[in-house]
């Protein structure tokens, strides 16, 4: 077993309760900590036998996109997309940041956290 990270995915969205957060958007860091079987890619030095992050911070940008009133519903799509869409990821963990948020006072981020493991039988 091994963990692979995407750390500090900065992106731009949408998400948020409030009609002006649709609007204007926010800036948001995200990141993923996988843990996986690292073996097979170990011994093949083979892209196809390991996790891709490129494919990771692509699921991470798609579910950023599609505007949310709540961050835990967007962490938890990120969640279900990479366990779906990567066979061999068994535990996936995602914190996702607004940075700024529109709360009346001085906040630096506020984030969302979250753990999926894949379910065994």
């Amino acid at each position: 077993m091994g963990v692979i990270r995407v750390k500090n995915i900065k992106l731009y969205a949408n998400h948020g309760c409030m009609v002006e957060e649709g609007k204007i958007g926010s800036d948001y860091i995200v990141n993923v900590k996988l843990k996986t079987n690292l073996d097979a890619s170990i011994l093949s030095d083979n892209l196809e036998d390991t996790v891709d992050y490129v494919a990771v911070y692509n699921i991470v940008k798609a579910e950023m996109s599609v505007r949310t009133k709540l961050l835990e519903v967007v962490v938890h799509k990120i969640i279900d997309r990479v366990l779906e869409e990567h066979p061999t990821v068994q535990m996936v963990r995602v914190r996702v940041a607004k940075k700024n948020p529109p709360i009346g006072g001085e906040v630096e981020e506020v984030s969302v956290e979250r753990k999926g493991k894949r379910k065994k039988g």
